[in-house]
């Protein structure tokens, strides 16, 4: 078994969802493996990975807006919709930070992906993302770890 070990950076420009399935797959061919496994970290606590639809953007838009009704900047509240919002205590990094780690609490910082003949094994309208939670441009960091023959 061999193994090969890369780091994507990434440029988010805010919240949102930044497809990445051709810089990993550019990662798989680097490696030369034909088949295995890719491991793939995300190395923030305010972004995450997910696999996603990529072939109607409304998709990207209704999880986003789905996330945001989750984890609002303004606080918690409860899940009933009733009651008093609960500003968050953590907020010295800003307002939007808290909220993104509760975002990423819900979503994944690490995803595992088979791949076969060089190529990753996805589905035909599947796509790998990077989901940024901040609202800023961020510079973020994804590790990309193949392990195969």
């Amino acid at each position: 078994m061999a193994q090969h070990l890369q780091r994507l950076s990434i440029s988010t420009s805010g919240q949102g969802f930044i497809n990445i399935t051709r810089q990993i797959a550019a990662v798989l061919e680097d490696s030369g493996l034909a088949q295995g496994l890719i491991c793939l970290s995300c190395l923030h606590t305010s972004a995450s990975l997910c696999i996603n639809e990529n072939a109607d953007p409304h998709v990207l838009t209704d999880l986003m807006a789905h996330l945001a009704a989750l984890a609002p900047p303004e606080g918690a509240r409860s899940l009933s919709g009733y009651g008093a919002v609960r500003a968050y205590s953590h907020s010295n990094e800003g307002p939007d930070d808290m909220p993104a780690h509760v975002r990423t609490l819900l979503t994944n910082t690490h995803l595992n992906l088979s791949f076969a003949e060089g190529r990753l094994l996805l589905g035909q309208w599947q796509g790998v993302y990077l989901i940024e939670h901040r609202t800023s441009p961020q510079a973020r960091v994804v590790s990309v770890h193949c392990l195969g023959d």
